[in-house]
């Protein structure tokens, strides 16, 4: 068994061993052909997806004008056969001429019938068809008549009042179109006669001629090729029902789609389809990735050539003038080692105006500046919150107080104080990083800042110092996810050493004023207020109602379209002269694990409630709830 151990340490001591120059040049090859190649994988990927994108677009846009005109031809036929039907189904004497005339003007056109059902069969009484088609290609009645027993159970569809095409083209040995639609209709308003009409697809076919790359045909609901490039798939009634793409139009609501797809030969193919609304017929236009990614991949190829060239290049420069770069990168490694040792001032002068003088001066710089931060950090070790340090010392943080619309939060553990009382101070602290540690995380990944930690307590807020635009629904949020995370917390906890635990949360949004507080020695940010009080005074009244999250009628304003709500008794708080109505947060309307109301959340908690809220004993009285 080979020594991986061993391996890594003779490699690391050749790399040891190796002048700078050598170095230089592994090191910048390496740079080099991971750049390149990152480049060119990037360029290729965007590249690729940039010409799917279009190669998409104009597979639709084929789809959409091929389909536009297809309509536009189904809708002249079926105006052709109703007059026609029409026409056969009159008695005037210039009839037979004005049926030759249909025909010269159409040659297209083979045969027109009306059909009357009788039992399983169709029964053709009045039927016309183009003559001269007849005498050329040597048919009779008798082959017209063997042709409609043939598609006798498809035409049948008709009389449920559907209109349906058909590929006839294997009876009449070139590629010809059937269509059947309900003609006359009985009193009770079904189906008593049917028009037939056979015509050669030559108009069609040339709607589905390969333009350039991109292939088009068009199918039926079942799956039945109608019109393609190749005849000869009309001709042998090919059937694509399997056709992944032609799975995705039958299947889909929509009209038009499109799908990347593995076609029978193994080909992968970008497709698009557009549904004519017609007969259940489809246009289905598509190309192989190979036609449509053929200029991607001859860029690649010459990006590859290129990079082999550049990197010859670089070895040649390196090696040149790894003389220059070497002295300097030495000196700076002795800088590196005192900086390393914390002796911030480094006295190194550069020798050239190149890149390696800029580094030098820069690391010089860098020193000074390391020397400056390490100054600052005791200054700012007065801020509570680190990402507000960071503010201040960006100049994004004004001195003093500001007015902001802020949703402020005040979180608290219940019978913390007993609970305290069983455990030893070691462990009360160890509880409560750990409860902390998961609440402050949820503050944090929905862009709130922790305020303070009052014992047990967490404040915390939105929308300053920075606002994202949607403080509420962010705050809300979080109290959401402190809901989950204490739930988790509590698995597999119970008794006195790993008592459950459960918690309040107020939230309540409105003007506050944010800055700094304190004294000279020791400031802090904050937020102060009317709004921050009323928050504390709804957290302080999940207890007697029997909730986890409460908040203010000025943040349901803001969120009652995000979350389901129940109203709870309206309260009077101290400093508030006016009722306030407050709100129990059940979960987000769009989830549907949800409690649904109070009784599924206090189950779902294991907050026991009977009879009607009241104020705990022996606790200062800062509200009251008024009765309904």
């Amino acid at each position: 068994m080979i020594n991986d151990t061993g391996i890594l340490a003779d490699i690391r001591s050749l790399f040891s061993r190796m002048k700078i120059r050598t170095k230089l040049i592994s090191i910048i090859s390496l740079i080099v052909i991971t750049s390149l190649t990152g480049m060119i994988l990037l360029a290729t990927y965007f590249f690729k997806s940039d010409n799917e994108i279009r190669a998409n677009e104009l597979n639709l846009k084929i789809a959409e004008i091929t389909s536009m005109k297809i309509q536009t031809d189904f809708e002249s036929i079926v105006e052709k056969l109703n007059l026609m039907g029409n026409t056969m189904i009159q008695q005037f004497p210039q009839k037979a001429l004005f049926t030759d005339l249909f025909f010269t003007n159409d040659r297209n056109m083979i045969y027109v019938g009306i059909g009357r059902r009788m039992g399983n069969t169709v029964r053709y009484d009045n039927y016309i068809y183009n003559r001269a088609y007849f005498a050329e290609n040597r048919l009779t009645n008798d082959n017209i008549e063997l042709i409609n027993s043939m598609y006798e159970s498809a035409f049948l569809g008709a009389f449920n009042n559907e209109a349906l095409v058909h590929n006839v083209s294997k009876s009449f040995g070139v590629p010809v179109l059937g269509i059947t639609l309900p003609f006359q209709k009985n009193i009770d308003g079904s189906v008593a006669t049917i028009i037939v009409g056979y015509l050669k697809l030559d108009k069609f076919l040339q709607a589905f001629q390969k333009r350039d790359i991109f292939e088009t045909f068009m199918v039926t609901s079942k799956g039945d090729i109608i019109a393609h490039q190749d005849s000869r798939i009309v001709l042998s009634h090919g059937n694509y029902l399997n056709l992944p793409i032609v799975e995705e139009m039958l299947k889909s609501k929509l009209d038009n789609g499109q799908k990347r797809y593995r076609d029978a030969e193994g080909v992968y193919r970008l497709g698009s389809f557009k549904k004519i609304g017609f007969g259940g017929l489809g246009i289905i236009a598509t190309v192989s990735e190979d036609e449509a990614f053929k200029a991607v991949y001859q860029i690649q190829r010459r990006n590859i050539l290129i990079m082999i060239i550049v990197l010859n290049l670089a070895i040649l420069v390196v090696y040149f003038f790894s003389k220059t770069i070497s002295k300097p990168i030495v000196r700076l490694l002795g800088a590196t080692k005192e900086i390393e040792k914390g002796n911030f001032r480094v006295d190194i002068v550069p020798t050239s105006g190149d890149e390696i003088g800029e580094l030098t001066t820069s690391f010089v710089a860098m020193g000074k500046g390391l020397e400056e931060r390490e100054k600052l950090k005791e200054t700012f070790g007065k801020f509570v919150n680190k990402e507000i340090a960071e503010m201040v010392l960006k100049g994004e943080v004004k001195l003093g107080g500001e007015r902001k619309s802020a949703t402020v939060f005040f979180s608290d553990i219940r019978q913390f104080t007993a609970i305290s009382e069983r455990l030893e101070p070691e462990e009360v602290v160890e509880f409560l990083n750990q409860y902390m540690t998961r609440m402050v995380n949820c503050v944090n990944v929905t862009n709130g800042v922790v305020d303070k930690f009052i014992g047990d307590a967490i404040m915390a807020v939105w929308g300053a110092p920075v606002s994202y635009g949607n403080d509420t629904e962010n705050a809300v949020n979080g109290a959401l996810m402190m809901r989950n995370e204490l739930m988790g917390f509590n698995r597999g906890r119970g008794g006195d050493k790993k008592p459950t635990i459960r918690i309040g949360c107020g939230i309540n949004t409105g003007p506050v004023l944010a800055g700094q507080i304190g004294s000279e020695e020791r400031m802090e940010y904050t937020v102060i207020g009317d709004t921050v009080n009323l928050a504390s005074r709804i957290e302080a009244l999940n207890k007697p109602f029997g909730t986890d999250i409460l908040i203010s009628t000025d943040t349901y304003n803001i969120v009652k379209d995000v979350y389901l709500v129940e109203p709870m008794q309206k309260i009077k708080v101290k400093g508030k002269s006016e009722p306030q109505q407050i709100y129990a947060v059940l979960g987000r309307k769009d989830d549907p694990a949800a409690p649904r109301d109070l009784d599924q959340l206090r189950k779902m908690l294991g907050i026991e409630m009977t009879g009607k809220p009241e104020v705990p004993a022996g606790e200062e009285v800062k509200y009251e709830i008024i009765e309904d």
